[in-house]
């Protein structure tokens, strides 16, 4: 059994479905509202327990309403048993995401972003028995802690604790697309081993440290494209699952591309996310 984890964070999303998203001063009807634990650690955390049957997840939450309803929702509902969470006074996180018929999201950001610390009490130890760990967010610490597993992936979202915490990379996966994952060789030292960078409908490129590189194809989506929600993190998900399994990486980067086609084909993170499990 290949043994997977995540470090990250949660936001407590209220989801609506709309024809478009309202142009300035417009007014739009949602056909449809729901609320998910959602955000890059939680989608990451419940699409690596669909691949592997079980993930621990480290994060951390406020100490309100909503961050309870996050770890009801993710244990009971989406069957991550191994949370474990560092409180903080105050209010969970919160995002509001218009889902569109064009496919796409657009999210509006309210609060704080919340991650694991290493002063959190949470099982830091346990990380270094692990195949594999996708890292969202945390502190300098948490990234240390968390490069104990055979493979760490990261996002560039986490990249002020990534530069302060000095460590190597397995892989920086990011979306070419995102100005929020904008990487620049030499921004990390040392540099990761692999960075790669998704191209949505375009496939993607991968590049090594030592100079290898190398491009895939698009996956062909099991059924109509519903929403984007939740792709990338799925694609990240896959992508550890399959490093962490000692896949070939052609091998591991077509299953996170299978992931993210998946999770696309669903309403919201999860309705879509591909199962093995």
């Amino acid at each position: 059994m290949t043994r997977v984890g995540v470090v990250g964070h949660v936001e407590w999303v209220r989801f609506a479905v709309v024809d478009r998203v309202p142009r300035t001063g417009a007014i739009v009807h949602a056909r449809e509202t729901f609320c998910e634990p959602a955000g890059g650690g939680a989608v990451a955390a419940v699409q690596l327990r669909k691949l592997a049957g079980a993930v621990t997840f480290l994060t951390a939450l406020g100490s309100d309403a909503a961050a309870r309803q996050v770890v009801l929702d993710l244990r009971e509902r989406h069957g991550i048993g191994d949370l474990h969470v560092g409180q903080r006074a105050g209010p969970q996180r919160r995002t509001f995401t218009f889902l569109d018929d064009a496919g796409e999201r657009t999210i509006t950001v309210l609060g704080e972003r919340i991650v694991p610390c290493l002063s959190d009490p949470l099982p830091w130890d346990a990380l270094a028995a692990l195949d594999g760990v996708y890292l969202t967010g945390g502190d300098a610490g948490a990234v240390r802690a968390a490069r104990g597993a055979s493979v760490l992936v990261a996002t560039p979202r986490a990249m002020p604790a990534l530069i302060e915490s000095r460590v190597q990379l397995d892989v920086l996966v990011r979306s070419s697309s995102d100005p929020g994952e904008a990487y620049e060789p030499g921004i990390l030292d040392p540099a990761p081993r692999l960075v790669v960078s998704t191209r949505g409908a375009k496939g993607g490129v991968w590049e090594a440290a030592d100079g290898r590189s190398g491009a895939w194809d698009a996956t062909a989506l099991p059924g109509p494209a519903v929403d984007a929600y939740g792709c990338g993190d799925s694609f990240a998900a896959g992508l550890t699952y399959g490093l962490g399994a000692g896949m070939a990486l052609a091998d591991a980067i077509e299953l996170a591309a299978r992931c993210g086609a998946a999770c696309l084909c669903g309403r919201g993170p999860y309705a879509g996310q591909l199962e093995l499990a």
